[in-house]
Order: C-alpha cells, then structure tokens, then sequence
C-alpha cells in the first residue's frame, strides 16, 4: 500500500486504545504454554506477535479459552520455516497450524482489504463477496479484515498491552455483538457472518446492536452462495458448542433456519404452535447437557433429529404407495439426504450413521424373539436405542418398546417379546445318505 493510501485510510479510522498491563486483568499464566513458545519464537525472530480474536475476549471475561490463536507479520512461508511442527493450510486464506501434541495454535499474517493493497499476497471478490483472501498488511490493516469487535482485540506479548481499534472492549461492557464496518457490505463480503453473529450472541449471552441485527433476515438468502461444504462446518459449530437450542431458536427468528435445512423448516411451519416438543428438540437439548457433562456429542445422532419428521413423512408416503416398511424407510432416507447434502455438505461418514439409526428404529419397536441378542450386539444398537429413548420422550407411541429395550439391558433374566412371536416353524431336515443311496439311519 503507498504511503498516500495509507495516509487516506488513518484519516476514516480512529486510532488504536491501548491498554496497559496494569488496567485489565489478562495474565500470561491464563495463556498456554504452547501459545506462548509461538509468541515467543515469532518476537525473538524479529517478527511482531500478538494474541487475537476469542482467546483474548474470553480471559477479559474471566472465560476459559478452548484455543489460541495468533497473529504475526511474518507470512506463511516465514512460519512454516520457523516452527517445524507445522503444516500450512487453506485456501481461500492461508493459515499455519502449529502442533504440540493434541493442541493446535493457528498463526496467521496480517491482512490488508483489497482494494488498498500493495501486492503483497493475492485477493479475489466476486459480486462484492471475498472468494479469495490472501492480501497481506500490517496490525492497523488486520483489525479493519475482522468481523465482530469483541473477536477483534489484539494481546501484545511485547508489552501485555491490550490493543482496542474498533471499541471492543466497550462493547464487551456492554454486552452486545456488533460488527466492524458497515454491516450490510460485511454481509455481502462473507455470508457466513450473519451466522457467526447469531452464534456469538447465543454463546456470549449478548444482544445484537440493532445496526448489525437489521440486514440480518433480509440478505438471509445470501447463504445460498456459499459452498455447502463450508455450511456443513458452520453447522457444527452452531449445534455442537453446547448452546444448540437457543441457537436453533435465532436462526428461525432470523430465518436462517432455513437455509440450512430446508426440508426440517418446512415441517415446523406446518406444526400449530411453532414449536412442539419434538424429537429435533429433545435431541438438542440433550446435546446441551451432555456437553455440558463434558460428554461427546455425535454429529450423525443431531443430523438424524434434524432431519426425522421429514423422512418419517416420506417413509408414510411410501408406505400408503404399497412399499414394505424398510423399503420405505430406506428410500426416504436416500430422498432426505439427497436434498440436504444440496444445502449443506454433510460427509457420507455421518449420514450413513444416521441412516442406520432410522433403519433400526422399526426393528426395536417389533422385538417378537425372546432373545434380543442380536440387535444388542448390533454396533448401532446404542445410538439408536437413545433415539428410541428421546421419540419417547418427545411424545411418540414408542413408550412400551423403549422400557422394553431398557430392561432388555438391565437384566439377566428372560424378557418377555413385545409382541407375539405366533407358532413356532418345525424346521425340516433333509436325511443324509451314504454313499449308494442309503440313508444313514437304515
């Protein structure tokens, strides 16, 4: 960037609060060990190094940060070379991810917006939407490339200085997500922002400043230009952070919902009252707690909720076309999946899961053996005995088979079938015979 442009750029922008040690409460014994040897490394090699984006608003807030990351002026190439245990990724913005063991510290270079860039670096946009991000620039280029104030304060290892551009740390204050620029050309730059806002909001138990909330249902549709696959990414970050039903709940009062899963909106809208206790809010609510209990949580078991009522209302319109009930269920779920991979890139790993748990749940729900060995030892006989668990719960006529089911585990003793097993089959056998034509009981 030349020095006039740059000069033209400070006059739009105020200039950076900075905060000393001695006036926030981030200490280096809150920050990782790992971070720390990347921010150090990155100083004594001459490089600037700082603390960026959710790991610095989260110690403000007195939060533990699941991660760090860091940002530099040293370009990939330079990192790379620095830390040997690192690999470089991405391509619409290259990043490098530094391992220590099962911890990962993303590095990145400064940014600079397209249009005042020097040529260092490569950017492309399309219809004013950034497909390709790699400009490079310097600290007061970086902040202005960020998208919520709150993720766009900077910790400087040089110092422990608190660097504000943007009146993050005012906004942290006062408890409210808001995005840097003007919001509706933030939108349009990245669609993937009207998610990220209502994301932060729901996990931050922030309000949406009403400048950055009013385009938000309004260029919704602008989520149909992103690629599936990155969708399919947001998508596990909006359910799986532990806050999936107030998530779940924005997104359809932004009309975000529908964007993602299309064929699940249709069938809430259809449902009087909005929002019943189904079986998509039982499961979300489930992932909540059990996150909350530091327990896993499967994508395939949340894919298999948010997609059950419109496969069940293909499956019965199978059924009413004359199909056996599997072969109704089967190509309802082909039809189901199809569509949504059209929205978003769910990887065959998950739907596959989520198949077999729809495909098992008729079989739980008719035990006519005496013996449920088979279906016990059936590798997804648990995910699809909790989904039995949370159709009960929700309301489904499955009360008897899920108690069923759970004493079938729960005890050693002979468990009654579900269902008449009808006569036993005298199961014929064929008389051997010796060679000659004897039979080997004359």
């Amino acid at each position: 960037m030349s020095e006039e442009a740059r000069h033209e750029v400070a006059i739009l922008r105020p200039q950076a609060r900075i905060v000393p040690r001695s006036e926030h409460n981030i200490s280096r014994a809150q920050i990782s060990e790992n971070a720390l040897k990347v921010l150090y490394r990155l100083r004594n090699a001459g490089f600037q190094s700082f603390l960026v984006g959710g790991s610095v608003r989260d110690l403000l807030l007195g939060r533990e940060p699941k991660d760090f990351d860091v940002v530099t002026n040293a370009l990939p190439e330079q990192v790379r070379e620095l830390f040997r245990n690192s690999r470089l990724i991405g391509r619409r913005f290259r990043l490098v991810h530094v391992r220590y063991g099962d911890e990962i510290i993303e590095v990145s270079t400064f940014r600079a917006a397209h249009h005042v860039a020097d040529g260092e670096g490569e950017g492309h946009v399309v219809d004013g939407r950034i497909v390709r991000d790699n400009v490079y620039g310097r600290l007061d280029d970086d902040v202005w490339r960020r998208d919520l104030t709150v993720n766009a304060l900077y910790y400087n290892i040089e110092d422990f200085s608190v660097i504000d551009y943007v009146g993050g740390l005012q906004d942290i204050k006062a408890g409210q997500i808001r995005l840097i620029g003007e919001p509706r050309t933030r939108y349009i730059e990245d669609p993937v922002r009207l998610l990220r806002v209502v994301r932060f909001a729901v996990k931050l138990g922030f309000r949406i400043e009403p400048g950055t909330e009013g385009p938000i249902e309004e260029l919704s549709d602008l989520l149909e230009k992103i690629p599936p696959a990155r969708l399919f990414e947001e998508v596990l970050k909006l359910f799986l952070g532990g806050y999936a039903l107030q998530t779940f709940e924005m997104l359809r009062h932004y009309g975000l919902f529908a964007h993602l899963f299309p064929q699940t909106e249709a069938t809430l809208a259809e449902e009087e009252g909005g929002f019943p206790h189904t079986v998509l809010i039982r499961a979300l609510q489930d992932a909540d707690n059990r996150l909350a209990e530091n327990k896993p949580v499967a994508p395939s078991f949340i894919l298999a909720a948010l997609l059950w009522t419109p496969m069940q209302n293909l499956a019965r319109e199978n059924l009413a076309r004359g199909l056996e009930e599997h072969e109704a269920i089967d190509l309802a779920s082909d039809v189901v999946i199809s569509r949504q991979i059209a929205s978003t890139a769910v990887p065959r790993r998950f739907t596959c899961i989520a198949r077999e748990i729809w495909q098992m749940q008729p079989r739980l729900t008719r035990a006519a053996k005496r013996q449920p060995g088979r279906l016990l030892s059936n590798p997804r006989f648990r995910s699809a005995y909790d989904f039995l668990l949370l159709r009960a719960a929700a309301g489904e006529d499955v009360a008897e088979a899920a108690e069923w089911w759970t004493r079938a585990q729960n005890t050693t003793e002979q468990t009654e079938p579900l269902q008449p097993a009808g006569p036993r089959k005298r199961r014929r056998t064929r008389r051997r015979r010796k060679p000659g034509g004897q039979s080997s009981k004359s």
